[in-house]
């Protein structure tokens, strides 16, 4: 988390006043929520928010664990209530979202489910997550292996990204695109179009069958 950056971020009295009443090493937490709450629309009932509002904290109690307020019984009550708040949204929304992922800002995750984010991944500054999008290892014999995720990465609806391959900045994933080499920066990246393998006449449907019949009867 960029402490300076964030404290720099443009705010109103009303975030200064909230800010005057909150301790020094929790304000850029709060300042990194509400960036993360703006980026998905303002809404914080939004499945995406929650997952990374949940990673945040999570990874707030980490960095901070023996200073500060994160200390003694503190910190072990916090590690269980991340915990507790970690799997509600796996388990209710889909989003798999460890804190020990280097998860950059403004991320945003345009959907719920089937997200599984790999525990040692990088996601950088402004990326578009899916739906059913897995960042992942390539195998259980390199299971550390973790993807690195560029800056501005949109990555589609179940495009699966396995291996410690890097995808550059700016680059656009398709749906469903497999990908387990290194993406050049500003690349797109589809699968193959589907092939039409057969075409076969649509079988007649009965209801047309009979009202054919009836205006044949009728013609007569």
């Amino acid at each position: 988390m960029d402490s300076d950056a964030l404290m720099a971020v443009p705010r109103g009295p009303a975030m200064n006043f909230v800010l005057a009443f909150v301790p020094m090493r929790l304000r850029p937490l709060i300042m990194q929520l509400r960036e993360d709450w703006k980026s998905h629309y303002s809404d914080w009932t939004l499945p995406g928010f929650r997952g990374v509002a949940v990673h945040r904290v999570g990874a707030w109690v980490e960095q901070e664990s023996g200073r500060g307020l994160v200390r003694g019984p503190i910190r072990i009550v916090l590690r269980r209530l991340h915990l507790m708040m970690y799997r509600y949204v796996r388990n209710q929304y889909g989003i798999e979202l460890p804190h020990t992922v280097v998860l950059g800002r403004r991320v945003v995750f345009g959907h719920q489910s089937g997200i599984v984010i790999h525990p040692y991944a990088t996601i950088g500054d402004d990326c578009v997550i899916r739906q059913n999008v897995t960042i992942g290892a390539l195998n259980a014999e390199r299971v550390e292996e973790a993807p690195v995720i560029g800056r501005g990465v949109e990555l589609g609806a179940g495009a699966t990204i396995l291996g410690r391959v890097t995808i550059g900045d700016g680059s656009r994933i398709g749906p469903h695109s497999v990908v387990m080499t290194d993406v050049p920066p500003g690349s797109t990246v589809f699968v193959n179009p589907p092939r039409m393998i057969s075409l076969r006449p649509a079988p007649a449907s009965p209801v047309n069958t009979a009202r054919e019949a009836q205006t044949a009867g009728a013609a007569r």
